[in-house]
């Protein structure tokens, strides 16, 4: 629950850095104040999405062990129909399940492994885990497109301070290029008189 209103309000940040950095605002107010805070939410935003997206390769990470301890349940639990004769054994050390000092091996030809295997709860847990492995590759990639987007908009938004800094300096050399002509029209036009 905590995660999911952690995502919303992080949602919610994203969306008001949208209207933030969009030159709509910035035309409607005439400033470039509203950008200087837009470009602060960027960077504070990318740092958050690239926090997320660590947390989110690690539970990608994680999860992908599991699945491929019930792979290999699964793919044993085919094989033991094919391969009548060989004893399979599944240790539980090899998956960190148990501690190295303890011997928990399930073996092919117990009653154990065979309730195991007929059994609906491998299935399902099997493909829950699955969902949870999709669900956070979905979540990474989801974040590397947020980084993207983030970084485009604090490019954007770099160069738009730039722009406005040569535009000022550009309309301040203008005015005084004018004022400077406009003294000498009139000093002109006075030594004509």
């Amino acid at each position: 629950m905590a995660l999911a209103a952690g995502f919303f309000v992080f949602g919610v940040l994203l969306l008001v850095e949208g209207f933030f950095t969009t030159g709509a605002i910035r035309d409607l107010y005439g400033e470039f104040k509203i950008s200087a805070c837009g470009r602060c939410l960027t960077a504070f935003l990318m740092f958050l999405a690239y926090l997320f997206f660590l947390v989110w390769l690690g539970v990608t990470a994680f999860t992908s062990l599991p699945v491929f301890m019930y792979f290999n349940v699964w793919s044993m639990c085919q094989n033991t129909s094919l391969v009548e004769g060989a004893n399979l054994c599944l240790d539980l050390r090899q998956f960190g399940a148990v501690t190295i000092s303890e011997e928990r091996k399930v073996c092919t030809g117990s009653e154990k492994f065979f309730k195991m295997c007929e059994s609906n709860e491998l299935d399902l847990t099997f493909h829950l885990f699955v969902c949870t492995l999709a669900g956070a590759g979905a979540a990474v990639i989801a974040m590397v497109h947020f980084l993207m987007a983030l970084a485009a908009n604090w490019g954007y938004l770099k160069d738009a301070s730039r722009i406005q800094k040569y535009e000022d300096i550009k309309s301040k050399e203008e005015q005084e290029l004018h004022d400077i002509h406009s003294t000498r029209s009139k000093e002109r036009l006075n030594a004509y008189t």
